[in-house]
């Protein structure tokens, strides 16, 4: 027998997190492992829970959705994050897609579409609800691509002068890990060197913690 797919939701409305669950709890092939409130509690207790789908809300306190979605990822790249949000924005979209998550759904959504698309995401496949799929569009207004909130993080250790080491043990991510968002911001921005890097820093504030040009 196949083992159910085990789902964590995590929105800070009770209402919304413990709707969804008895929605989901109909399914005889879906487990949910958990209901938590947000973001930070999602990163403390994945690995406990061990779900192969997060159902994450955006706008949460203390870690949002975007910012939960990096580091879950970061600990465990074979997550499947389904943002649930009802924000129907291109921006909201393609920047959740851009952090990783395989789907987006709106909170309007019927109820059967939800199992729908954990359904897909568990075959592999990215998930857009009928709302979403028209907002597909990568990059800036300026044609380059924005660094997420994670990199703009870890833009500020290094331009500190911090080696990938130091970052590593800072942010309680690997070496490897800061090795690939160090090779995507210097993409993303063009820049080749580490010294280029500082200078950016320091043209935009972001040594200031301002974080203003992104």
């Amino acid at each position: 027998m196949t083992e159910p797919t085990r789902v964590l939701i995590v929105d800070d409305h009770p209402m919304v997190a413990e709707g969804i669950r008895a929605i989901l709890e109909t399914y005889e092939d879906i487990a949910v492992v958990g209901t938590l409130g947000n973001g930070q509690e999602a990163i403390d207790r994945a690995a406990e829970l061990a779900p192969d789908v997060i159902l994450l809300d955006l706008n949460m306190p203390q870690v949002n959705g975007l910012s939960a979605t990096e580091i879950l990822l970061e600990r465990d790249p074979d997550t499947r994050i389904l943002i649930l949000s009802m924000h129907d924005s291109p921006e909201y979209i393609s920047t959740a897609l851009r952090h990783g998550a395989m789907g987006y759904l709106l909170k309007d959504v019927p109820v059967e579409e939800i199992k729908t698309s954990i359904d897909r995401l568990m075959g592999g496949t990215r998930y857009l609800c009928t709302g979403a799929t028209a907002s597909l569009t990568p990059g800036t207004a300026d044609g380059r691509e924005p660094l997420t909130h994670r990199e703009q993080t870890i833009l500020l250790e290094l331009a500190q002068g911090k080696s990938n080491r130091d970052v590593a043990a800072e942010l309680e991510i690997s070496v490897r890990t800061v090795e690939t968002h160090r090779k995507n911001i210097k993409r993303k921005l063009g820049i080749s060197t580490t010294a280029g890097l500082t200078r950016y820093a320091m043209e935009h504030g972001v040594l200031q913690g301002t974080g203003k040009g992104f």
